[in-house]
Parts: structure tokens; sequence; C-alpha cells
């Protein structure tokens, strides 16, 4: 049997108002034949239900492992996934990079009622969110509230606002780094998996 193990596939999870052209996970996509767009459907009418089982059929869909790639709402769909749908640990989603989830539960009632009552819920799977100190939908405290919470590694992305296309960040080359670890990771997770089975056939 070969040593090769597949890198996982790279499921890229927008937020609300979907990802536009220029927007990093829209230029990560393009550069990178392994990476898809889930298509949680009304992009500009977010709703929990409808999101949360689309994203569920991207996961199964998917003839690899995943890493989740969310922005924004994408973030605390993820997470509601989880909630409603589980996994056991690294299976079928191997890894996730969170990046500026919104706090969904300040303000007035609004479009994104569906999302509120955020579920206390631990990741199963290595995950990672990234913080903007300035970001206008959540305040830098939320996010390391919700690392903890998610059992995630928080890292401080300084002033990028919401990390989106107006935060002049073109193709994210720091985020992509992030990511790069959680893939390497996860390949080895797996092949570390499969050696009792090398182990089997070699005896």
């Amino acid at each position: 049997m070969s040593d090769f193990v597949a890198a996982p596939r790279v499921l890229v999870v927008p937020g609300y108002g979907n990802s536009g052209p220029q927007h990093w996970q829209t230029l990560w996509e393009q550069a990178h034949p392994d990476t898809v767009r889930a298509d949680l459907g009304s992009w500009d009418r977010p709703e929990r239900a409808g999101w949360v089982a689309r994203l569920d059929a991207a996961i199964t869909a998917s003839p690899a492992p995943v890493i989740l790639v969310a922005h924004s709402l994408g973030c605390i769909a993820a997470a509601w996934w989880v909630a409603e749908r589980g996994q056991a640990y690294g299976a079928p989603v191997a890894g996730a990079l969170l990046v500026a989830p919104p706090d969904c539960e300040r303000g007035e009632a609004g479009r994104f009622d569906s999302f509120r009552g955020l579920p206390n819920v631990f990741l199963p799977f290595p995950s990672i969110v990234v913080a903007s100190r300035n970001d206008p939908y959540a305040e830098f405290s939320w996010a390391s509230f919700l690392a903890r919470r998610w059992g995630s590694f928080l890292v401080d992305a300084g002033d990028c606002g919401h990390i989106n296309a107006d935060s002049g960040i073109g193709d994210w080359p720091f985020g992509a780094r992030l990511l790069d670890r959680l893939v390497f990771a996860a390949k080895g997770r797996e092949q570390d998996a499969r050696l009792p089975e090398r182990r089997a056939a070699a005896s």
C-alpha cells in the first residue's frame, strides 16, 4: 500500500451576502482546484435551518475529509452544524479556519434572529478563530469568548476590520499560512490512523 495521503478538501463557507470577487475566499477558490464553495442559498436572507442543511449536504458530498474555511456568519453556521448534526473527532470535518465570527447576540432583533442562542459546543476538530481588533460586527472579547467555548486557537489579526475585501488584504497570505497548518495536521492524523493497517499488512 502506498504511503501517499490525499490532502483534505477545503470547503469555503461564506457569510451574509456571499463573498464577492475581491474577497480572499473567492481568490483562494480561483487559485486552488481543491477548494470549493458551499452554496448555502438565501445569501441575503439567511436562515439557520436552511444554511445548516445545505452545509451538511456539502460536507457529506465531499470525497475527502473537509477543512472548513468560514467567514463571518458562516462561522456561526458551522457551530450550529456541529450542534445539530455532530460527528466523531476529525471526520468528516478535519479542521476549521473560522474568520471574523460576528456577534449575533447583540443589538435589536433582525435578520440574524435564527442564529441567536449560540449552542454550547466544543468543536470536534482542530480549529483556529481569527479576529480583528476593530471588527464592526463583534468586539475582540467576543471572538475570544467563542474561541474558549469552541476549544479553538485564537489568532489576533490586529486592525483588519471585518477581514474581508474592504480590509484591503487581497488574497490574505497570513490566512493562507494558517490554513496550511490545518491541512498539514489533518494529513498527519490520517497517516497516523493508517499505521496499524500498514503494520498488519507487513506482519
